[in-house]
């Protein structure tokens, strides 16, 4: 079989060189084209010859008295010689009816047609002088109607027509000259121009038409060749109805999906044989009850699924057809095809549902709690009634995380997903929403109470211990809660406020729910508009730095400062610390403010004695940074301070996100001869593995418990004790912050702390002053200085 591409050809492509049969246009099978040219000049054999026959025999009739009776015979009988043999030529052509012709046909044919114009023109010219004008133009007309016939008679040939018309028309026109007819001469000269025009586009006009009707059958044997193919293909089969919509000319292949024979289905309604045992009951399926509704309102219909029940199996099957009408216009039926799409179906569900649900925890995703949220604030629209969406995240999850490893972790989140499940009920969803976030969907809700108390259990429920790998593992959850249509009207708006809500929850320590309130939205601007200015706020020249002196406890003699950074905005005005240094945290700006804290310390402390130490905060942020013990060289080399005067401190936090990590950096600076104190002992994670671990040269004994000791608490005073007893046992100093008051350092001094931070000798101050205060006195006599000024 062709492939009807290769006989498409567009008008544009026949130039005369294809026209002529010179060149041939690329991907196109010319052949083709050659053998219906030849087949139509082959029904005109005839035509032809006698046409020929009858020109030389008009001719020699008129010229007869104008050339001489032997010329006169040797032309007619060249002129009936030249015909006879071309009509021998192409009864007997070896390649007649072929249906690949060559060239060699097309160009015998063009050189015949040439021979006899040239034979005609030659006699047209050589008779002339012996003319009369009547007689001439006589002549011209008989050339003109044999131009005329040549152009319908070779129009499949447009070699051949051209030839012949070019030759004869000019010998026409060179007969007139001799005569001296110059208007006549022009005439029909312009005459076989008209007449080559006609022929080339008469010749266009049929390759075209024949290129279609080859494409046309080709296409009529590549459709019947597929539905052959389709009709035995092992999955998909045809079928049909007719008005009534009855099964008519079943198909083996639908015959055989049903286990019957065609001439059992032929007649039977093709909704029964589709419904099988729910025909009987008029329980139809949704799907099919479309289907019906399509056939009946006479609509075409593509790729519709149906339920299908065989031997008590359930398939599924696409379906499409369209209407079918005779040639009277009148509705006969349906003509469609069928395609068993069951296995398909199942993947399509499977994939549905990964889409849908989380593959850990086995509760529905992200995706699919916000459509069931999208659903219920419809609801609430639409009968003004109200919903819930909590948020849920996982206190001290990050912990068991990074210390047991994800497996441990993967595992706590599924417990923490069944528990969670168990405490859903009718007006409820629970879903992962990505990480140990999960949320609860509450349909309908009366007031608050109905969430506080689902809140509360679900804060008990995955509060209790879990039992993994042998591990007892100790959890909370905070949750932040909103109430739709109230504080929100999409589910971007709602999922906000609920969020909103969780990181008020997460900001009081945890462990606690709270419902969303106008002005936490409030709170989140502000930190946005923080945000923004805390990004300007370096390049400004905004930040700068305090100083705190620490002192030693046994004469308050001056040992160093802490370093302390503060903000200044022109629009926001002074900001707290602990404001702004979590959200730098946050956005990652820390890294830089950091260094530039580092800098302008150490070029700072060089001002001062050369005992004297500068301490300098680093958060977990920075020592996780590839550059940051770069930037303590650059800080230090820059500035000349020696590394044994620089004292970082960090708290016990920093463990707790990558231990080795942290270690591996803090060894780094340790080695530079940096001083390292843990901060804050005692208040986060505490763990003697981290003394144990790292050389901490001090350990800082928080403001809490300096204040606790202060009212004889017997819990500070036994922590400060067993910090101090521990610090002296691994050699290192104790420096306890907050000191504010006379009884507090006497209670300090008392219990053996070396260092003393606070209030009592010298609130944080500027770096020039921290200078005069070496500048004027003294050493020692500062003190005396501090107390003054505190």
């Amino acid at each position: 079989m062709r492939n009807s591409a290769d006989t498409d050809i567009a008008r544009n492509d026949l130039t005369l060189g294809v026209l002529f049969s010179l060149r041939e246009p690329k991907n196109i099978d010319w052949g083709v084209i050659r053998s219906a040219q030849m087949a139509h000049a082959d029904r005109l054999i005839a035509v032809r010859g006698m046409s020929v026959m009858l020109i030389a025999a008009v001719t020699g009739f008129l010229v007869r008295n104008a050339v001489a009776p032997l010329t006169l015979g040797i032309w007619v009988a060249a002129s009936l010689l030249l015909a006879g043999w071309s009509w021998y030529s192409r009864i007997n052509r070896p390649t007649r009816g072929a249906v690949n012709q060559t060239r060699a046909p097309i160009f015998l044919d063009a050189a015949m047609g040439t021979a006899f114009a040239c034979l005609w023109s030659a006699m047209l010219y050589y008779c002339a002088p012996g003319l009369q004008p009547g007689t001439a133009i006589g002549l011209w007309i008989v050339v003109a109607t044999f131009m005329c016939g040549q152009i319908v008679l070779l129009a499949a040939l447009p070699a051949t027509t051209f030839a012949s018309l070019l030759i004869t028309g000019l010998g026409a026109s060179a007969m007139l000259l001799r005569l001296d007819h110059m208007v006549a001469a022009g005439l029909s000269t312009i005459f076989t121009g008209v007449c080559l025009a006609a022929a080339l586009q008469l010749g266009r006009d049929f390759i075209c038409f024949r290129t279609t009707e080859t494409t046309l059958v080709d296409r009529q044997e590549t459709v019947s060749l597929l539905l052959r193919e389709y009709e035995e293909s092992a999955s998909d089969w045809l079928w049909q109805i007719d008005a009534s919509r009855r099964l008519i000319q079943v198909s083996p292949r639908f015959a055989e999906t049903f286990g019957k024979k065609p001439a059992e289905l032929n007649g039977v309604p093709l909704l029964q044989v589709l419904a099988g045992d729910r025909w009987d009951t008029g329980n139809l399926p949704e799907a099919l009850n479309e289907l019906v509704g399509k056939i009946h309102r006479r609509e075409s219909f593509s790729n519709l699924l149906v339920p299908i029940q065989i031997g008590g199996d359930l398939l599924w099957w696409e379906l499409s057809a369209s209407p079918r009408r005779n040639e009277n216009g009148q509705f006969t039926g349906f003509r469609g095809v069928g395609s068993d799409v069951t296995q398909q179906q199942a993947s399509a569900a499977k994939i549905d549902r990964l889409a849908r649900y989380d593959v850990l925890t086995g509760l529905p995703n992200r995706l699919q709690l916000n459509e069931a949220l999208g659903k219920a604030i419809e609801n609430c629209t639409k009968w003004r009634t109200r919903c819930a969406f909590l948020m849920i995240d996982l206190d001290r999850f990050k912990a068991v995380n990074d210390t047991l490893g994800h497996q441990v972790g993967d595992s706590l989140l599924a417990k923490v997903a069944g528990r969670l499940h168990s405490l859903m009920d009718a007006n409820s969803m629970c879903g992962r929403l990505g990480g140990d976030e999960f949320g609860v969907l509450i349909y309908e809700i009366e007031d608050r109470t109905t969430i506080d108390a689902l809140a509360k259990k679900i804060i008990h429920m995955l509060s209790q211990p879990y039992q993994i790998d042998h591990h007892t593992l100790y959890i909370g959850a905070s949750i932040g809660s909103a109430i739709g249509l109230r504080d929100g009207r999409s589910i971007e708006l709602l999922t906000r406020s609920a969020d909103l809500a969780l990181y008020r929850s997460k900001d009081q320590g945890g462990g606690v729910h709270y419902g969303y309130e106008p002005s936490l939205h409030a709170r989140a601007e502000e930190r946005r508009v923080m945000e923004l200015a805390l990004r300007k706020a370096l390049e400004r020249g905004e930040f700068h730095l305090n100083y705190q002196p620490v002192v030693r406890a046994t004469d308050g003699v001056i040992e160093g400062f802490e370093a302390l950074l503060r903000w200044t905005n022109k629009d926001l005005g002074p900001v707290s610390p602990a404001k702004f240094i979590p959200i730098a945290e946050d956005t990652r700006l820390i890294g830089a403010i950091g260094e530039w804290v580092l800098r302008t310390a150490c070029h700072q402390a060089m001002l001062w004695p050369d005992h004297v130490r500068i301490a300098v905060n680093v958060s977990a942020e920075q020592l996780f940074q590839p550059t940051f013990v770069g930037s303590v060289v650059s800080a230090l080399s820059h500035s000349g301070l020696p590394p044994s005067r620089l004292e970082l401190e960090v708290t016990e936090s920093v463990f707790i996100n990558d231990f080795g990590v942290c270690t591996a950096t803090l060894e780094q600076l340790l080695a530079l001869g940096v001083s390292l104190s843990l901060d804050d002992f005692g208040t986060g994670y505490s763990s003697l593995g981290y003394l144990r671990k790292t050389q901490f040269s001090t350990i800082k004994i928080d403001r809490s418990f300096v204040q606790g000791a202060a009212r004889q608490a017997p819990e500070s005073l036994a922590i400060i004790r067993a910090v101090v007893a521990l610090a002296d046992a691994l050699g290192m100093s104790t420096t306890a912050e907050g000191a504010e008051t006379e009884a507090e350092v006497a209670m300090i001094c008392e219990l053996g702390c070396k260092k003393i931070q606070g209030f009592y000798f010298g609130r944080p101050m500027p770096g020039d002053d921290a200078t005069e205060l070496f500048a004027q006195h003294l050493p020692g006599d500062e003190t005396q200085i501090l107390r003054e000024a505190g």
